[in-house]
């Protein structure tokens, strides 16, 4: 049997905390992951879902994008997957009748761990104007209410149309096409969130903005650096690829302001060894200070390029540009200021400096700890120049890897969910669908907010995600999003972005992966993008929550038959009975996915082409790959100020929060807690245990407070501490951006600690 769901909010102020794990899975992993699963979906359940995750003729995992391997485990799934797919596959239900007895109110007074807990979502709901529950609609009269509020507009480009990485191909490709043919290029993604740095960088760069590896290329690897990312907790099976690499002899050196667990040390739970004593990961753990990326790959090059025979002069010479300029740039690089900005030691650096030189074919790693900083964008340059520099991309075994963070984010950029799409792209719209795609770059992210607080945009729609809870500066967003005429998203689950609502709302449930999908032309399947670019089918197992689902392609196509009608000649009916006429589209519009019915029918489908990678042809402005030169730039911290970045528990996926454990932190019971190290706190007068406000600083003189966390003291870079989103969300401000990308600015937020009233 599953367990009910929480009737009131656990109490969360008084967090438990012992010492920080050095590894991670093993046997608690084991069992966590059964606790969870059965408490959500039962034992029978538990068994026939996890056995088919990420499996062939099984479904994708709804949680991260790392790629499956060729030959399979029988279970080939994480921790976290877990937590993810049980959370889908839950027996828990939210139905009309759990609106009737909670108000928006009420529901607004509850954490999110709270409202994810309820459930799945079984019916329509609508919230209208003035009112104070959600009730229950058709799909024919929520259909009716987005045309009413859409036709109402002055222009289509008062609308947003938000997409979450969990999104199909095939609804995806589906979702930008209503998007354009309603005359809008606003497609907000997750991505302007997390990658879009990298995307920046590596475009203008190599041509291409994703990896250039395959998972085989870690196994063959001599040097895998890992920079800003925790892989135990936000891609779990990434451990089981550096495990094989380090049992080929692979080095890895670890980037990061935070010791991490799992590259201390993994114990994989699928073997004997893993079962004990593990693996132990990291050779050299950089324990560098927050956004100090950039000044030490600068340096590092500085040190290749003065080491005789370094370089690979061949490849520079045939496939680069712009060398000379870059090499003056990191010949200047000084000693003083890269120790002052990354707050390593010489030593430190020369050892890395040995492994590099050591190394024939090196690749780097990065998430989050790169890509959100004001910087974000030079830092990965310089990581694509250091990788240049000994010819590294191209190669295998070497090549840029940012490891992205949901299921098929990667794939709805490649379907066209952009907001600045390519007019190659448009140009193929065009020809295949025979109408002309709006050309004026849409909203972002971060100006679709600042549209709905500016009044320039009235309708938000939301395909998945939990949009008031990932986005930054939290009272000025839900301010925001309240201004709005009209909200909608399509949810599986229950979220805060639910119950911060424009003048009417809708939620509408839809299936989950793990779920059968049954159309009038038989059972169907959708394709996922991962991390390296792999395309592949997802086929759910589960008989659907509820028989008042539809899936993502049905939405979307029932939603542009009720807003386009007959100005629309694309066959949104056709695309709902049978989503194979989706792909034979996408295969005349993609570039890559020729022949895409047929080649995703085989088992683990298809690799995408990379030209970098497969051919060392690079797409560029100059058709080279670019070196690029910049000014080295680091945060500044005021004196008595520390530098917070924003993380994920281990009982949390993006805004999902599964429980209130950090257990390889050694949190339990609790979220609300800042990690600060030791020496900082003696010198700022703050005992572990205590209770403070963090308040954010920042040029626009606006206080950002959020109050009551428990510190704790932790083996931090000096100068850095850390705290759980979206619970600091409210201390990043809004036009703290990244310059070219956009991107939030979560990793590098001046803070000061101020004594909480709870304290």
């Amino acid at each position: 049997m599953a367990a009910e769901p929480p009737k009131s909010d656990p109490v969360q102020d008084a967090p438990r905390v012992t010492e920080p794990r050095h590894a991670a899975a093993g046997i608690p992993a084991i069992g966590h992951t059964l606790r969870i699963a059965r408490r959500q979906m039962g034992v029978r359940r538990t068994a026939l879902t996890l056995l088919s995750v990420n499996q062939k003729d099984g479904f994708d995992c709804p949680g991260c994008a790392w790629p499956e391997p060729e030959h399979r485990h029988t279970a080939e799934f994480c921790e976290n997957g877990a937590k993810a797919v049980a959370e889908e596959a839950t027996l828990r239900r939210v139905t009309p009748e759990f609106f009737a007895a909670h108000s928006v109110a009420d529901l607004a007074g509850r954490s999110g761990y709270w409202l994810g807990q309820q459930g799945r979502l079984t019916h329509p709901m609508y919230l209208p104007e003035g009112g104070t529950h959600y009730e229950p609609v058709t799909w024919e009269r929520a259909f009716g209410i987005v045309a009413e509020e859409i036709a109402a507009l002055d222009s289509p480009d008062q609308a947003v149309f938000y997409t979450s990485g969990r999104t199909s191909n095939e609804a995806a490709f589906l979702y930008q096409l209503f998007a354009r043919e309603l005359g809008t290029n606003n497609l907000p993604d997750c991505s302007n969130m997390c990658h879009e740095s990298s995307g920046s960088a590596l475009s203008e760069t190599l041509g291409v903005g994703k990896g250039s590896v395959l998972l085989e290329d870690l196994h063959r690897a001599d040097l895998i650096i890992v920079a800003g990312q925790h892989p135990g907790t936000n891609h779990p099976r990434m451990l089981t690829a550096l495990e094989r690499a380090k049992a080929g002899g692979a080095k890895i050196i670890s980037v990061n302001p935070l010791p991490e667990a799992g590259l201390e040390r993994f114990k994989n739970p699928q073997t004997a060894k893993g079962l004990t004593a593990g693996t132990a990961l990291t050779d050299l753990f950089l324990q560098i200070r927050i956004g100090g990326d950039q000044a030490l790959f600068r340096l590092l090059n500085k040190l290749i390029l003065d080491t005789d025979g370094a370089v690979d002069e061949a490849f520079v010479r045939e496939h680069t540009h712009g060398f000379e300029e870059f090499a003056e740039a990191a010949r200047a690089a000084d000693w003083d200021e890269t120790l002052a900005a990354t707050g390593l030691a010489r030593a430190q650096i020369e050892r890395a400096l040995e492994m590099v030189l050591a190394s024939r074919r090196t690749i780097v790693c990065w998430a989050m700890g790169l890509t959100q900083h004001k910087h974000s964008v030079p830092t990965i340059r310089e990581v694509v120049n250091f990788l240049l520099l000994r010819g590294n991309v191209g190669r295998e075994g070497a090549g840029v890897c940012p490891v992205r963070g949901h299921s098929n984010v990667q794939g709805d950029r490649t379907m066209g969910i952009f907001e600045r799409p390519a007019p190659a792209f448009l140009d193929a719209l065009e020809k295949e669908f025979g109408f002309a795609p709006p050309r004026r770059p849409g909203y972002d992210v971060v100006r679709a907010i600042r549209a709905l607080r500016d009044g320039e945009a009235e309708v938000f729609f939301a395909m998945g995600g939990n949009f008031v809870s990932a986005t930054p500066d939290t009272e000025v967003t839900e301010a925001a999003v309240r201004r709005a005429r009209l909200t909608v998203h399509v949810s599986t689950k229950l979220n805060r972005s639910h119950v911060v609502t424009g003048a009417r709302a809708l939620i509408l449930p839809t299936l989950g992966r793990t779920e059968r999908d049954l159309r009038a032309s038989g059972e169907q399947f959708v394709t996922v993008e991962d991390s390296m670019g792999m395309v592949h089918a997802s086929r759910g197992r589960l008989e659907p929550a509820s028989p008042h689902l539809l899936s993502e392609p049905a939405i979307v196509c029932r939603l542009a038959r009720r807003v386009l009608g007959g100005r629309s000649a694309t066959p949104w009916e056709e695309f709902e009975k049978d989503y194979a006429t989706i792909r034979d589209r996408i295969a005349r519009v993609i570039p890559g996915f020729a022949d895409f019915n047929a080649r995703v029918a085989r088992p683990g489908g298809f690799a995408l082409p990379h030209a970098p990678r497969d051919e060392r042809r690079f797409p560029t402005a100059t058709g080279k790959a670019n070196f690029t030169a910049a000014p080295v730039e680091y945060p500044e911290l005021p004196e008595g100020r520390l530098l917070l970045q924003t993380l994920r528990s281990h009982d949390q996926y993006n805004t999902t929060i599964y429980g209130l454990d950090d257990r390889y932190r050694g949190i339990r019971d609790g979220r609300r807690v800042v990690l600060v190290n030791p020496e900082d706190a003696a010198g700022l007068g703050v005992r572990d245990g205590a209770y403070v406000d963090l308040v954010g600083e920042w040029r626009d003189g606006v206080e950002r407070r959020a109050p009551g966390f428990r510190v704790v003291h932790y083996p931090t870079a000096r100068g850095c501490a850390a705290a759980y989103y979206p619970e600091t969300n409210v201390l990043v401000p809004l036009d703290a951006t990244a310059d070219i990308s956009n991107t939030p600015a979560s990793k590098s937020v001046v803070v000061r600690l101020e004594q909480s009233a709870t304290d």
